[in-house]
């Protein structure tokens, strides 16, 4: 069976808005070659599956799908490429139907790679990867709603010591600004409106004499753009000129953060070869409330580091409730082959990790509960989403997500369109609220 002939694909992505905005532009090149994209589950001639490898879960979910692909279409071409294919070729390789594995380095490059046959034993290819500054080819459409991923920047070389990521992804390395500008046009001239930052350590761009405000500027600079919103950001890494612009009602910046803590404890953070104190931390998310009006802060916090204590952990939590987060993404922490801390022999009992985790999570929920109450009865600006049965899905500039009911607006179409909606009864983990006027 030819490539030629493999005219249905399906692609698949575990892991972080990187890996979703690398396996879109890998879909709009099969596009280009003539491929029809179909759901994944469905019948398909070829398969790629972008990998994650953060954590053992992870890892397990990534084999899950591959084989979960293979089953379904025992005969198709299955290719699995990123993070996972880096640091575990060998177990993807014992997985009988694979015909390819890629790393990270060449993964863009996938189709360059497809061979003419299904493979006895799959092909892999994995190379150290460059530390050179990257450009990206993106080509056709790429509409999915109404935001879109930006990559501006991969890699890390900050190695902390829990973290496989910068030997899956190599070192900190940034995409040219003229070719992440001219993806960002292309995507607003698709219909695109909100665009999300994504890399591995954005806050480390630096191309020449170019650093994240000249990006930031230059996006907002572009017309069409009605938003930029950040995605995680290293705390070290934030420039407090970031202020100026989510005050600005002339720049696209809107007022959020995600700011990974990962411990709030500092014995746990110099263990962890974090680079900030918590006094640090906590003197920058103060004065970042006290600048930004409105402003939601959202963390990464891991529990059940290597020696963590129940005090310890404890501190963390007391950390997070008396301090101005307004939501955390909770993981418990994993052991990677080849990082420090999986060396360690005072491993927490994963029993004892799944329940500071669920406890943690619980607080976190509370904390977001409590950041959408202040909002009711307040009219806010909102960007409608694609339409679901009775609703209208949107979210507000500060991340709150709101739903208004369909009886309410009858037969317009509020898709990619802002508004102003007064938001009225919490339920759940959204807003109910209900249309005030739209602005365009």
């Amino acid at each position: 069976m030819g490539v030629a002939s493999k005219k249905r694909a399906s692609l698949h992505t575990l892991g972080c808005r990187l890996n979703q905005s690398e396996t879109l532009l890998i879909q709009q090149s099969l596009k280009e070659k003539g491929y029809e994209i179909v759901p994944f589950g469905e019948k398909a001639d070829l398969g790629i599956i972008n990998t994650c490898t953060v954590t053992n879960l992870a890892d397990s979910k990534c084999r899950q799908t591959i084989r979960q692909f293979i089953r379904t279409n025992p005969e198709a071409y299955t290719a699995v490429v990123g993070c996972y294919s880096q640091m575990g070729a060998k177990e993807i390789s014992e997985i009988g139907g694979v015909d390819l594995i890629i790393g990270n380095q060449q993964k863009m490059d996938v189709l360059d790679f497809i061979g003419q046959e299904k493979n006895e034993r799959p092909l892999i290819v994995r190379e150290r990867i460059s530390n050179e500054d990257f450009s990206v080819n993106f080509v056709g459409d790429s509409l999915v709603g109404q935001r879109a991923n930006l990559k501006i920047q991969d890699g890390c070389s900050f190695i902390c010591s829990f973290c496989i990521i910068p030997f899956a992804r190599g070192a900190s390395r940034s995409r040219d600004l003229e070719n992440l500008v001219d993806e960002a046009k292309a995507k607003v001239n698709q219909g695109i409106r909100e665009l999300v930052i994504t890399g591995v350590n954005i806050g480390t761009y630096q191309s020449g004499a170019d650093d994240l405000l000249v990006v930031l500027d230059r996006l907002n600079g572009i017309e069409g753009i009605d938003r930029i919103r950040i995605s995680s950001i290293e705390p070290t890494t934030i420039p407090q000129e970031l202020f100026a612009f989510m005050n600005d009602p002339n720049h696209a910046l809107l007022p959020f953060f995600h700011i990974p803590l990962q411990s709030g404890c500092d014995k746990i953070l110099r263990e962890m070869r974090r680079r900030y104190t918590i006094q640090e931390y906590l003197e920058f998310l103060h004065l970042a409330h006290a600048s930004v009006p409105d402003l939601y802060v959202g963390s990464d916090i891991m529990v059940g580091f290597p020696g963590e204590t129940e005090e310890e952990f404890l501190e963390t939590c007391n950390v997070f409730l008396d301090n101005p987060f307004d939501f955390c993404h909770v993981f418990s922490y994993s052991e990677r082959k080849g990082t420090v801390a999986a060396r360690r022999d005072d491993q927490v009992p994963i029993e004892e990790r799944q329940r500071r985790s669920a406890y943690l999570r619980r607080l976190s929920s509370k904390k977001r509960h409590d950041f959408y109450s202040e909002y009711l009865g307040k009219t806010v600006r909102v960007l409608f989403e694609n339409p679901k049965p009775d609703i209208w899905p949107a979210y507000t500039d500060n991340y709150i997500r709101v739903i208004v009911s369909k009886d309410q607006v009858g037969e317009e179409n509020l898709a990619n369109r802002c508004g102003l909606v007064r938001l009225n009864r919490l339920a759940a983990d959204f807003v109910e609220g209900e249309l005030v006027e739209m602005l365009d």
